[in-house]
């Protein structure tokens, strides 16, 4: 059987749809026309100080203005919704902790303050900066008696040294150095899932075939690999 073609434009709500946003929906907008597939519409409004209901009727709006109508998203759904992030916030827990029973990610305990400090010191050695793994290999009672001092925790997945590689339409191979990664996190200690997790979730569930994005998202397509392998998509 043939794979349908299902691509998708997910803006976030922050601001004003700017010349490089609708340059993106278009083009993904003509590759489902040209191929016959699904242009969806999702919403990345997990950033709670800066999206607005505001920002996301002008978006839509504009998107209308601009002929570039979805086939799946707010106001139509397709089986796949919701299309708002922010409401889809249970569903990236389940899947950040069912990583954590199978061992892929751990709790990590390092404050923000903690976390600055150690960035500026590569700085200043002019190290790229990357998680240390300090909290990798914590024993059970370092854990409880961290949760008992009231630390929150984060979840943090496990990046082994190894290069990741991707076939881009575009570019062709392109490798990625596994080893200067370090250890991400893919759920914040407010319960909250970053941009490289819940798009990895949402373009799984939601059974995106292909990414047309902007170069500069192209760095975040080793950690999205990565996680696409461990969830299983």
């Amino acid at each position: 059987m043939e794979e349908r073609i299902r691509v998708r434009f997910a803006p976030s709500p922050t601001g004003l749809l700017h010349v490089g946003n609708a340059r993106t929906a278009l083009f993904n907008f003509l590759f489902a026309r040209k191929m016959g597939g699904t242009f969806l519409l999702r919403l990345e409004d997990t950033d709670r100080e800066r999206s607005t209901a505001e920002a996301e009727k002008t978006i839509l709006d504009d998107l209308h203005w601009l002929g570039l109508d979805w086939d799946e998203g707010p106001g139509r759904s397709g089986g796949f919704g919701p299309y708002r992030q922010s409401e889809r916030l249970e569903i990236y827990r389940r899947y950040a902790f069912g990583l954590l029973d199978k061992g892929s990610v751990y709790r990590c305990y390092c404050t923000p303050k903690e976390l600055e400090e150690k960035r500026k010191l590569s700085l200043a050695k002019g190290i790229p900066p990357r998680y240390d793994g300090r909290c990798r290999n914590l024993k059970l009672e370092e854990e409880h008696s961290l949760a008992a001092a009231g630390r929150p925790a984060s979840l943090r997945f496990k990046v082994e040294a190894r290069n990741v590689e991707l076939e881009d339409l575009v570019k062709g191979r392109v490798s990625f150095d596994g080893q200067s990664m370090g250890d991400f996190i893919i759920l914040r200690s407010d319960g909250v899932a970053p941009y490289n997790f819940a798009v990895v979730v949402d373009d799984g569930l939601m059974e995106i075939t292909h990414v047309i994005r902007g170069e500069d998202h192209l760095t975040n397509t080793s950690r999205q690999l990565l996680l696409y392998k461990a969830l299983e998509f």
